[in-house]
């Protein structure tokens, strides 16, 4: 039980590593180069909203949101149905998107709320000095300094963010007119000239208007509330008030087709959807498990995507500047471990498609302030199609932060029921899902355990299946140089936040410095 085929994994110890990354990138650089159609160059949409977790659109069943727009993005392209944030975080997330290295590849952009180092090439660049006009509307790279990285605008593009709402439907959405900013942008960008925007909503991340989801119609019977929670009217509440700002993404999203369509822009438009991490829940968001890495995904471009297909291979963060480079014709630079999938796309097929991609590996490392000396709870983690493996480096940390508040959890009524009720014999076990210290493996049968409840790791007849993962995850992340496994892993510790940091008594809480304490060198 539970075993994998080595030959299916190692294939020579050449998968998964970045040997294999290089192999493949001449590949898809040759792609690039010999396999791109004549006529104008492609445009490219991406948006991205902040904090859904994958099953939350109509694409994949929910009945809870009304997401028409990507909906439609799905059915009209592709709809991916095994797509990981390279971090349940936003920051380091956002950062392996524009980088296309995993965050212990981007120093201080890996951990949250810290800078970003100009000293990668991000996708938004090089599109830029090959004549696109670039822009973002809404959230882009952040929260984080980018100007003392040495950046002279946010790496996500130039900002447009000065037209705002007359009126928003609830308390807690953001003012930003997204589309009219998007439609700003593109009315002063020079005729014919390609673009790459970037379309960040701030929804739906927390704090939501208590009740807004039931405002608007929705029925607390049609909440879709995982298995990791407790199926109660509060977290029904909260989960329809998280679906409602999931909506209001989606609508700005229909304005911005809508616009392209009436320019005769949108069949030459590159559009991807996704979202930064996974819902802003206990177990969830900040969390390696599958509600906080699963996130949705979509890509429509009819050009050269044939429509309606479900695609199930394991994608990633890193993949998207790759895809982007490729499709506008650019060599993707060999700094970008990711990989294009522009093969996967064109290729008109659904399932499963590239037998590459056995894998995705991802992680953290700090989140909020929320333990004392503003220390971090550092992961890695290897997602296959069957199995999740987690190695907690530090489990004698608290993982949602210290007990003084558990602040790695978004605030929140149903973070509230959990945390003020843990004595309660029906919360308890919750609880500990999201709260208690956690070992340093964790294993989970995904295909059976979604909800990440069933910890196997202990289990005497997954031991192989253990060791196999962690064999691999080991030595993909020495091939691509961790600090986590060289030895020089407190070096995330000493990176600064430009946050708030709490007066922890003793502890280390000096905004924007490197803590000294924890200072290694390489």
């Amino acid at each position: 039980m539970g075993k994998i085929q080595r030959r299916d994994f190692m294939q020579n110890s050449l998968l998964g590593t970045a040997a294999a990354f290089a192999g493949l990138q001449s590949i898809f650089c040759e792609s690039a180069n010999s396999g791109q159609t004549t006529g104008r160059r492609p445009n490219i949409l991406f948006a991205i909203s902040d904090d859904q977790s994958w099953p939350y659109t109509g694409a994949y069943g929910d009945r809870t949101v009304r997401t028409p727009n990507f909906d439609r993005i799905a059915r009209e392209g592709c709809l991916f149905t095994n797509c990981f944030a390279a971090a349940p975080q936003c920051s380091p997330s956002r950062a392996a998107i524009l980088t296309g290295r995993n965050i212990w590849q981007i120093e201080e952009a890996g951990t949250h709320n810290s800078l970003f180092p100009k000293k990668w090439p991000v996708y938004t660049d090089l599109l830029e000095a090959a004549g696109y006009e670039t822009g973002y509307t809404g959230k882009p790279w952040s929260p984080g300094n980018w100007k003392d990285g040495g950046w002279p605008h946010n790496p996500a593009g130039h900002e447009f963010n000065e037209l705002n709402m007359k009126q928003v439907p609830a308390d807690g959405i953001s003012s930003t007119d997204y589309a009219g900013n998007f439609e700003a942008f593109y009315k002063q960008k020079a005729n014919g000239k390609p673009f790459c925007f970037w379309y960040g909503a701030h929804e739906p991340h927390l704090r939501y208007e208590a009740g807004s989801g039931l405002k608007y119609g929705k029925k607390l019977e049609d909440a879709n509330v995982p298995s990791f929670l407790p199926d109660t009217p509060v977290v029904r509440g909260d989960i329809l008030d998280f679906s409602f700002e999931i909506d209001w993404f989606d609508t700005h999203l229909g304005r911005i087709i809508n616009f392209l369509e009436e320019q005769g822009e949108l069949d030459n438009t590159l559009i991807l959807v996704t979202s930064d991490n996974g819902m802003p829940f206990p177990h969830a968001k900040a969390n390696m498990y599958e509600q906080g890495t699963h996130v949705p995904l979509a890509i429509r471009w009819p050009e050269r995507i044939a429509a309606g297909r479900t695609i199930g291979d394991i994608t990633g963060f890193i993949d998207f500047a790759p895809t982007f480079l490729e499709a506008c014709g650019l060599d993707i630079p060999n700094t970008m471990v990711g990989r294009s999938l522009m093969g996967i796309l064109e290729s008109g097929r659904d399932g499963l498609i590239d037998p590459a991609r056995e894998f995705i590996l991802n992680g953290r490392e700090r989140h909020s302030h929320s333990r004392f000396d503003n220390l971090g709870y550092p992961c890695r983690a290897i997602r296959t199609q069957d199995y999740l493996y987690i190695r907690n480096f530090k489990p004698e940390r608290w993982p949602a932060g210290d007990p003084d508040g558990y602040h790695d959890i978004d605030g929140s009524p149903t973070k509230s029921l959990i945390t003020e009720n843990w004595q309660d014999e029906d919360i308890r076990p919750y609880f500990d899902l999201g709260c208690a210290k956690r070992p340093l493996e964790e294993l989970y049968d995904i295909k059976n355990d979604t909800g990440c409840l069933n910890n196997l790791a202990d289990k005497p007849e997954y031991k192989e299946t253990k060791e196999q993962l962690w064999s691999i995850l080991e030595n993909c992340l020495k091939e691509q140089k961790d600090p986590r496994v060289l030895g020089y892993g407190d070096i995330y510790e000493s990176y600064p936040r430009f946050a708030h940091m709490r007066e922890y008594l003793g502890g280390f809480w000096e905004k924007g410095k490197y803590n000294p304490r924890y200072h290694v060198e390489p």
